[in-house]
């Protein structure tokens, strides 16, 4: 189990000193990597006693212990879109080695394990239900779209329509959450409304400490660069494609025919245009 799964699992019981060195941990682990307690306390504002209580609590035996475990990066926490604005253009910041960055990464959080854990309950499930915050909506589109192609019962819910939509979830379905800091509160009480359902729940967020990691085993958490004022939709719109990919080969041949009768309609209803027109 790595820190980011240590951290998602106790999230809920966090205290808020322990979150502020969580987040610190997830923003800078080179301060657990090469740092002291005294470095971390002075950096989380805290104290020795409260970074030891921290790592027992994800279960180390102290922070020695803690130390050995933290080797992975995290997304940068940036700012308020206010806040990002501000900032003069091109100042310690380069979008592109920023994108380019986090296209890699998420090729590499989302492994063929990991993958394969998310796709599961999207595989037999009666229905699937797409949720999402606004910055990261460009995803669950994706999805939608490439998960309308193969399988019946694909539905993009809007955050006004979530408790008339929802009314109807069972514990036959699944759900996908697309959600980035700053959390939505509409979908982080969707998300527990469909647990207690029994609704099966797959989170794509940004951090172990994300209120959607703390509620599924199936998360993931992409590193989600700022482009200007705003976060880039490009690593949730990447790991929608590679989640439609892996529940595709899931499926296997018993897709084709659904695709041959998509190929049909859409040559009947002249959907595409005829360079010969």
């Amino acid at each position: 189990m790595s820190i980011e799964e240590r951290i998602a699992a106790v999230g809920i019981r966090l205290t808020p000193t322990e979150r502020r060195i969580a987040r610190t941990v997830l923003d800078d682990p080179t301060l657990l990597a090469f740092g002291t307690v005294s470095d971390l306390a002075g950096k989380a504002n805290t104290s020795h006693p409260s970074i030891v209580r921290f790592a027992t609590k994800l279960g180390f035996d102290g922070y020695t212990d803690l130390q050995g475990w933290v080797r992975q990066g995290v997304a940068h926490q940036l700012g308020t879109p206010g806040q990002r604005i501000r900032v003069p253009h091109g100042t310690d910041t380069n979008v592109k080695d920023d994108i380019e960055h986090s296209i890699h990464s998420t090729f590499a959080t989302l492994d063929a394990a990991t993958l394969h854990r998310l796709a599961k309950p999207l595989i037999g499930a009666e229905r699937v239900w797409i949720l999402s915050g606004e910055t990261s909506r460009a995803g669950a589109h994706a999805l939608l779209s490439g998960l309308s192609m193969i399988r019946d019962g694909v539905h993009l819910i809007n955050q006004h329509d979530f408790g008339r939509d929802l009314s109807g979830a069972t514990s036959h379905d699944a759900a996908v959450f697309f959600d980035f800091a700053r959390y939505r509160r509409s979908c982080v009480l969707a998300a527990r409304a469909l647990l207690d359902l029994g609704v099966s729940l797959v989170s794509i967020t940004d951090s172990p400490l994300s209120p959607l990691a703390s509620s599924t085993e199936s998360w993931c958490a992409l590193k989600v660069p700022g482009v200007g004022p705003f976060d880039s939709s490009l690593p949730a719109v990447l790991a929608a494609e590679l989640l439609v990919f892996e529940v595709a080969g899931e499926l296997g041949p018993t897709i084709h025919s659904r695709i041959d009768r998509l190929e049909r309609l859409w040559e009947q209803t002249e959907t595409f245009f005829d360079s010969d027109e």
